[in-house]
Formats: C-alpha cells, sequence, structure tokens
C-alpha cells in the first residue's frame, strides 16, 4: 500500500514538474510580457507570458492594491476598478480565494463587497460577473476571469494570464436544470456581482 501510495506521489511531482518546465519553454510566444492583447469595455488585458511570471505589483494613484502585474487576479480587479468604481475591501489573497465557502447563494462576500453565487445557483450568472475557478495540480492558486458574454448554453469569459499559448476569451457550457444555473466547468466555485449591476 505505501509503495502504491509513493508511486502515486512521485508521478503527480513529475506530472507538475514537467509542466512547469514546459510552461517555461512556451513562454516565448507571439507576444511580449505587457502587450496588450484584448479589452473589454476599455479594460485592456495583458499578455503575462507563464502563469507563474510577476512583474511587480500595480497599484492605483491612491495606493489601492490592483495585484501582481498582468496576473489573473489583477484584470478582474482592475475591470472592477476601472468599469464600476469598485474597491474591495480586502485587496489581496490568490484566485481562489476571491470565493468565499462560508457565504451562502446570493449573499454578500465581505471581503470582496460583491454578491456572491454558488455553482450551481438558482441566479443565471450575468454579464460582467467576475467567474471564480479553484486550484488544481499545476496551478494551486485558481483562477478568475471576467463573464464577456452569456447565452441559453454558454458563457464567454475574457481572461488575463491563462497560458502562453491560451486564448484571452473562451466559452464555457452553460445549463438550467431542477431551477439551477450551472457553469459547465469541472472546477467552477461561483460568480461574483456587484450590487445593482
Amino acid at each position: 500500500m505505501k509503495r502504491k501510495f509513493f508511486f502515486v506521489l512521485s508521478v503527480l511531482i513529475l506530472a507538475a514538474a514537467s509542466f512547469m518546465l514546459i510552461e517555461k519553454n512556451w513562454a516565448s510566444g507571439e507576444h511580449e510580457i505587457g502587450t496588450s492583447i484584448d479589452s473589454f469595455n476599455g479594460v485592456h488585458v495583458y499578455y503575462n507570458g507563464p502563469i507563474s511570471n510577476v512583474s511587480g505589483r500595480n497599484l492605483t494613484d491612491n495606493n489601492y492594491n490592483l495585484g501582481l502585474k498582468y496576473q489573473c487576479v489583477e484584470f478582474v480587479k482592475r475591470y472592477y476598478y476601472e468599469h464600476y468604481r469598485h474597491k474591495m475591501p480586502d485587496s489581496y489573497g490568490h484566485a481562489k480565494d476571491f470565493f468565499d465557502d462560508g457565504v451562502r447563494d446570493g449573499e454578500i462576500n465581505k471581503k470582496r463587497d460583491l454578491i456572491q453565487y454558488r455553482n450551481p445557483s438558482q441566479s443565471s450568472p450575468k454579464v460582467g460577473d467576475l467567474v471564480i475557478f479553484d486550484g488544481h495540480i499545476a496551478n494551486r492558486y485558481g483562477h478568475v476571469a471576467i463573464i464577456s458574454a452569456v447565452e441559453k448554453d454558454k458563457i464567454e469569459i475574457i481572461q488575463q494570464n491563462p497560458g502562453p499559448r491560451e486564448k484571452s476569451r473562451i466559452n464555457i457550457p452553460l445549463s438550467f436544470r431542477n431551477g439551477l444555473w450551472r457553469i459547465g466547468h469541472g472546477r467552477t466555485l461561483g460568480w461574483l456581482r456587484k450590487e445593482g449591476e
């Protein structure tokens, strides 16, 4: 039993190390780090190269922390700050930390001062919602993005730092069953919305 556990653990560690090495080799993409590659409502998405790349911290003129430059968190916080003039009470944390497991569906997430919806939820996701994905073996910090379009069977998200060869916009299935809306990405924790939007 112990031998099998250590074998599985070794395979997982090797897979994670291989992913990080491949990511570094893919970093020489077609863009320079910090290049604008997309925008939504006038807020730019910047290329970051490898997911783990950090180019310093982005602070506003009044020292509000937007996050580490070109990371996914920095984009969604910058979007909410520039588009909605919204400042989050807790301006720190990894992507997956935007979801508070102690908050019920449709209640206020006090750390972010946004309404939180769980996946699945009685409330359909809307354009402008911030969607949160849990971490995984190759990225334990999770991921966040903005919903840029909603149709009856899918959503489109716009994202920063999905990886050097990934697209800034992707579609994810959306379904409605038994009175609940579900975003069909296995690691979707939920979505956040500014009250009144």
